[in-house]
């Protein structure tokens, strides 16, 4: 008995979903962060935001592309929050708490995505080329005009700028595997008071 041929792939019926993307970035979120982006596919991802896939490709062209853009949301988020705690009013104490409380609401507002930038930097930051607002020049500009302000010691500005922001970014890795405990928000002052120590050694 001959065997029937194989029926092609049946188009995907699903009916169109209002809002899709957001519903298409939470699911491929949870997707990158448990499997990975290698691993996550289109077709999962749209599975398990109840959309089409088609939905997803509406939006962008494909998983790289979504990935890239997740990143650089929070990216470019922190180098706006960076800017404006560290040039507003108040003595350095106060900006760079300022800066600190911001770091951390950021990351307890949407840990999800929070988690995916910090665990992605690797992977994205090349795609980033060094610019003058990314999160590291900002600062690394920032504290350089405090050297030449006399306000902190001489230094290498972009030596200090990695040990001041490694402080608050091992936390945030700390507390992505549950070796930190609470929102990152209740260990600001203790993490202000490091980068403070580290700004102002010799």
């Amino acid at each position: 008995m001959a065997k029937s041929a194989p029926q092609p792939p049946q188009p995907d019926k699903k009916p169109r979903v209002r809002n899709a993307k957001p519903k298409i970035e939470r699911a491929a979120l949870k997707l990158f962060i448990h499997e990975g982006v290698d691993a996550a596919t289109t077709r999962e991802i749209a599975d398990k935001a109840g959309v089409s896939e088609g939905a997803l490709y509406r939006h962008y062209k494909g998983k790289d592309e979504l990935a890239l853009s997740l990143f650089q949301a929070t990216h470019n988020r922190l180098s706006q929050l960076i800017a404006e705690a560290l040039t507003g009013t108040g003595s350095l104490d106060v900006k760079v708490n300022a800066a600190v409380t911001a770091y951390c609401k950021l990351a307890d507002e949407d840990f999800l995505l929070f988690s995916f930038h910090l665990v992605s930097m690797n992977r994205y930051l090349p795609y980033d080329k060094r610019r003058e607002d990314d999160p590291v020049s900002v600062t690394e500009r920032i504290i350089s005009g405090l050297m030449a302000a006399g306000t902190i010691p001489k230094g290498d500005p972009a030596l200090k700028a990695a040990m001041a922001l490694g402080v608050v970014m091992q936390a945030g890795q700390n507390k992505i595997y549950n070796r930190l405990p609470g929102p990152l928000l209740q260990h600001a002052p203790a993490l202000a008071r490091a980068v403070l120590a580290v700004l102002k050694s010799a």
